[in-house]
């Protein structure tokens, strides 16, 4: 799943797209897991913020993916691979869309 997130990460880099993870491995393991796979984005533990993000979003497991427009609404749920590059596509052409661009 990094190496999708990484290409996802670096094909948007010039749009208005955020990756933003949420963790729940302890501090130590995180940071060895984000160096060693090349973790570049912004990403928080889970434990870091109160109330916690999975219990406010109803997490019932590692990894769920939640796809958010400009606005902040939830789209799409647990897309991966193809289909989350689709999501992403499509709701940035309906936010250039909006602007008229």
């Amino acid at each position: 799943m990094i190496p999708h997130e990484k290409a996802l990460v670096q094909r948007m880099q010039d749009e208005p797209f955020v990756l933003f993870g949420i963790n729940s491995d302890d501090a130590d393991t995180y940071h060895k897991k984000r160096d060693e796979m090349g973790v570049t984005w912004p990403s928080v533990n889970d434990d870091s913020v109160k109330p916690k993000i999975s219990t406010s979003w109803g997490v019932q497991g590692w990894p769920t993916i939640y796809v958010l427009d400009h606005k902040g609404v939830i789209r799409f749920k647990n897309v991966r691979g193809e289909q989350m590059d689709k999501a992403v596509d499509e709701l940035l052409a309906e936010m250039k869309a909006e602007a008229g661009k």
